[in-house]
């Protein structure tokens, strides 16, 4: 995107940017679906949360499936609470970019989004996504609960077994790990590529297919 840290080593929570008072605030329903982008949601959804490199074009991708209700973008697995964009891109504040997804479990599961996520990025890349250097631009699969975190891991391996069997001589880096708290990104940042259709999106996955998809 437009700026970045390119650092290659996360930040310790010592050495972090310390947290701001004040949380960005989020009042607009989303662009494309017109659902709410804060909770409270419907009682028959469920969130992940997923860290693809640059969060605009991971957004799009996931509000375009069926049976997902709302989606928004932040930063996550960081220190800084209420960072803003322009802190999470100096890399000292430790968070991902990461798209929280709101989806209905009876039309679409979180095996399918996982499925979506190993397909449409290079999780093997570390601290970068393409051209996109930077801690910020990980890849990361946050899990909101012990099934998510269960089924996360088991995915890994399914897919990293997938990428061995093709040749591809590299290993997932993706952090998969318990969620931490979701701090929304700027309004300008939200549905960007719905508002900014010629807007860059960093997506490319790695040509191999999870498998049974």
């Amino acid at each position: 995107m437009f700026f970045s840290s390119q650092n290659s080593q996360l930040v310790n929570e010592q050495d972090a940017l310390p947290n701001n008072d004040v949380a960005i605030e989020i009042t607009d329903k989303h662009f494309v679906l017109s659902s709410s982008l804060v909770a409270p949601f419907a009682e028959n959804t469920e969130i992940a949360y997923f860290a693809m490199g640059c969060f605009w074009g991971a957004e799009r991708l996931f509000w375009s499936l069926p049976g997902v209700v709302s989606t928004a973008v932040g930063y996550q697995g960081g220190f800084t609470a209420n960072a803003t964009y322009t802190q999470v891109c100096t890399g000292k504040t430790g968070h991902a970019e990461a798209v929280m997804v709101v989806f209905d479990p009876a039309v679409i599961g979180y095996a399918e989004l996982l499925t979506k996520f190993w397909e449409n990025h290079q999780p093997t890349q570390g601290m970068r996504q393409g051209a996109d250097k930077g801690t910020q631009y990980r890849s990361a699969i946050y899990c909101g609960s012990d099934e998510q975190l269960s089924a996360a891991l088991s995915s890994a391996s399914i897919y990293q077994e997938a990428l061995d069997d093709a040749g591809s001589g590299e290993s997932i880096t993706t952090e998969i790990t318990a969620a931490k708290v979701f701090y929304y990104a700027e309004s300008e940042h939200q549905q960007y590529l719905a508002k900014n259709p010629q807007g860059y999106c960093g997506l490319g996955g790695s040509g191999i297919c999870y498998p049974g998809s």
